[in-house]
């Protein structure tokens, strides 16, 4: 058991892979899963974790292989997908017994939440969620936006220090929103890794980027998104460029959407994607859930 703001830190072999993640609130709670976006970890997710634990919930937030403090994958060309990290998600639950859970993924966090609710890759995950927060996610996304990340996640810069890597962070996620400066400070420390010569480059594993070439279509998953049958809540955020608002119209028309359990909310000065670190954001997805249910 961890208190709202020391989480426990826990490791274990998931799918053949070591998987970390950190874990908020009591044991017996009501469950979140909160996953975050492509090239991010876990610790983006604190905010959202202390507001849920403080709240009576307890939040699980993984590193996806390949990132943070997970292993990275031998065969990346055949983990780094949907499919695998769905896997990893089904047997996360397994190893916490988790039943019923709540997800909140972020952007790349979202699609593993919404092929994991489908059941189509996992089928005893359709069962276990209960609800889907996709955070600046859809069931398809905008090209340019994806080659925009593409570029700059697939060779991550290095520098000397790390004061020159948290500019460089406060540039390329500027869409994230307002931030504290020591929030900011965070991110940083928290997806910093020192390359041999010495020098600090951003927390991943840059192979991860070939999920896109090595599967062409693997975030188009309108047949994952067609099939959800739990409540689906999406923040998009007012100006990303990844999910366009034709495709939200898309989404109002079927699936959930066609059945009225979509609810979307445009969240101000905001693209891709919203912090999820203020009241404004988090107060929406607390309603959501708890109407939800267990």
């Amino acid at each position: 058991m961890s208190d709202n703001n020391i989480p426990l830190s826990r490791y274990a072999q998931l799918a053949g892979r070591e998987v970390h993640w950190l874990e908020w609130g009591a044991p017996e709670a009501p469950v979140v899963i909160a996953w975050h976006g492509l090239a991010r970890t876990c610790r983006d997710m604190d905010e959202l974790a202390q507001h849920f634990a403080s709240r009576g919930f307890r939040v699980i937030c993984p590193d996806t292989i390949g990132r943070g403090l997970s292993q990275w994958s031998p065969l990346p060309d055949e983990e780094y997908k949907l499919a695998f990290y769905a896997r990893i998600a089904n047997a996360l639950c397994d190893e916490l017994r988790l039943g019923r859970v709540h997800w909140v993924g972020t952007s790349m966090g979202g699609a593993i939440g919404t092929v994991c609710a489908s059941g189509l890759f996992e089928p005893r995950m359709k069962a276990r969620i209960a609800s889907l927060v996709l955070n600046d996610n859809a069931p398809e996304l905008a090209q340019p936006a994806i080659e925009r990340i593409r570029a700059y996640a697939g060779q991550p810069p290095a520098f000397d220090t790390v004061a020159e890597l948290e500019a460089f962070f406060r540039t390329v996620y500027k869409p994230y929103g307002w931030l504290s400066d020591a929030q900011w400070r965070r991110l940083t420390e928290s997806s910093t890794r020192r390359l041999p010569d010495g020098r600090v480059t951003p927390h991943y594993d840059p192979a991860m980027v070939r999920q896109f070439s090595a599967h062409d279509n693997d975030y188009l998953i309108w047949p994952h998104y067609d099939a959800i049958e739990a409540p689906v809540l999406c923040l998009r955020g007012a100006e990303s460029d990844l999910v366009l608002p034709g495709v939200i119209e898309e989404m109002e028309r079927r699936g959930p959407g066609a059945a009225g359990r979509l609810q979307v909310i445009e969240v101000p000065a905001c693209g891709h994607a919203p912090a999820l670190n203020v009241p404004e954001q988090l107060e929406p997805i607390e309603g959501f859930i708890r109407a939800a249910g267990r």
